[in-house]
């Protein structure tokens, strides 16, 4: 999977969690159906993780600066905002290109940040699953924490 269509994945899925989360809001409070928003938050949640840390790994990947990666992230939390920047990064040609799995005279390919990804896609079961154990362990941390605004009573 290059790292556009993976991007485009994780784009397309928070925008469509936010749509379960909304829906399981108006349930709640509309109807009283109390556990709708625990299931549709649990799964905007974990969803949103996911598209963080994917974020963070196609930023490095394609080279983006910090602000970039930042506003990337930043975007999961407007709802469907991800889909636009999405759009703005395909026509502005920042998802283009594979996985950088080689060291090249690009200067930041001699920084740390650079080599250690190129070692993870280097081992690609190994990435996939310490991503899977990392999001699962900050997301349990976050049920632990609890909900934003806290439990009701």
């Amino acid at each position: 999977m290059s790292p556009k269509r993976l991007y485009r994945t994780l784009a397309l899925a928070e925008a469509v969690t936010w749509t379960i989360l909304i829906v399981a809001m108006i349930l709640k409070y509309a109807a009283g159906v109390e556990w709708a928003v625990l299931v549709g938050g649990s799964i905007h949640g974990f969803v949103f993780l996911s598209y963080a840390l994917t974020a963070v790994i196609v930023g490095v990947n394609q080279r983006w600066n910090l602000g970039r990666i930042a506003f990337a992230v930043l975007t999961a939390i407007v709802p469907y905002a991800t889909i636009p920047f999405e759009l703005w990064l395909v026509r502005k040609g920042h998802l283009e290109g594979d996985w950088r799995r080689e060291k090249t005279d690009h200067p930041a390919d001699g920084n740390w940040v650079n080599a250690l990804l190129r070692w993870f896609l280097a081992r690609p079961v190994l990435l996939v699953s310490l991503a899977v154990v990392g999001i699962a362990v900050v997301f349990a941390s976050l049920l632990v924490i609890g909900p934003p605004g806290g439990r009701e009573a």
